[in-house]
C-alpha cells in the first residue's frame, strides 16, 4: 500500500533513501532523549531515526492514510504515533516538560509556522533540523544586510546557532515540488536575550512589515520619545541591523515606555 500525496496538505514525499538517511543524521546533540518527526508520511526518514539507540522517536502526522501506513509497517512506532496537527499541539504537555529534538521534511505551506511554534517552545527544543523550501532555508540562516534577511532570520538567530547544510533537488520527491529544497540545522544558544519574546517578536514583525522605511517611520506605533528617536539607529532600515542589535533596540524601546 502506497500513500497518495495530498496537495491540500502540501505533501511531497521524499523518495531518495540516501538523502532521508542524511537528514536523519543531522540531529547530533546528546542533551535530550526524544525526537519528534513532523510529517513522516510513509516513514522514509523515520526508518533511519529509529536506528538511534539513544533516542526515543515519536512522529506527528495529520494524514489518516499515512497514520494507517505507519501503524502497519513500523512496529517500533507503536504508541509513538501522534495523529494530530503539529501547529495545534500543546508542546509543553506533549512530553510533560521534557526536552526533545524536532526534525522532518516539512510541508512548505506551513514550514514557517512550524518554526515559529518551535521558537515559542524554545526552552523545550535544544535542536531542530529539517528540510525547507530553499528560499526559506536561506532566509533563516542569512546574515543582515541583504534582501533575504528578515523576521525569521532575526528571531531564529537570537535563540539558535544556524547552519545551512545542503540543498536537495526537486527530482527526489514524489510528486516533485516546483522549487528546490535545503536542509538546515539549529542548535539552541546557551544564553537567551534578556527581552520578553512576545514583545520582541511583535517589534521585529512591525519593523519588517515596512522594510523599506527607516525604523523611525516603521516603528511609529510604539510612540517613541523624541529623545530616543534622535538616536542614529532609527535612521537605519531593519535589514541593516544584526540580530543582536535588534535585541538592544527592543530593550531600549521597552525601557522607554
Amino acid at each position: 500500500m502506497q500513500v497518495k500525496a495530498k496537495k491540500y496538505l502540501g505533501q511531497h514525499f521524499l523518495s531518495d533513501k540516501n538523502i532521508a538517511q542524511k537528514i536523519a543524521g543531522t540531529l547530533q546533540e546528546n542533551t535530550y532523549e526524544k525526537i519528534l518527526e513532523i510529517g513522516p508520511g510513509m516513514g522514509v526518514m523515520t526508518q533511519y531515526l529509529l536506528t538511534d539507540q539513544n533516542k526515543e522517536v515519536f512522529v506527528v502526522e495529520i494524514d489518516t492514510e499515512s497514520v494507517a501506513y505507519l501503524k502497519k509497517n513500523f512496529q517500533k512506532l507503536q504508541g509513538h504515533i501522534i495523529e494530530a496537527d503539529f501547529l495545534k499541539l500543546d508542546l509543553k504537555e506533549l512530553f510533560k516538560g521534557e526536552s526533545f529534538g524536532i526534525t522532518g521534511n516539512f510541508p512548505y505551506n506551513i514550514s514557517s509556522q512550524i518554526l515559529f511554534k518551535a521558537l515559542e517552545n524554545k526552552e523545550l527544543v535544544p535542536e531542530f533540523s529539517g528540510m525547507f523550501q530553499k528560499e526559506v532555508s536561506e532566509r533563516i540562516t542569512t546574515t543582515h544586510g541583504n534582501k533575504k534577511y528578515g523576521i525569521l532570520s532575526v528571531l531564529v538567530q537570537n535563540y539558535y546557532d544556524t547552519e545551512y547544510l545542503f540543498e536537495v533537488s526537486e527530482q527526489v520527491f514524489n510528486p516533485p515540488p516546483k522549487v528546490k529544497s535545503a536542509v538546515i540545522r539549529l542548535v539552541r544558544k546557551n544564553v537567551f536575550p534578556d527581552i520578553d519574546y512576545t514583545f520582541f517578536k511583535q517589534l521585529v514583525k512591525t519593523a519588517f512589515n515596512q522594510r523599506r522605511k527607516t525604523l523611525r517611520n516603521s516603528l511609529k506605533s510604539y510612540n517613541l520619545s523624541d529623545n530616543l528617536k534622535q538616536d542614529s539607529i532609527f535612521a537605519k532600515r531593519p535589514e541593516q541591523l544584526a540580530p543582536e542589535e535588534f535585541v538592544k533596540l527592543a530593550q531600549r524601546i521597552q525601557n522607554d515606555q
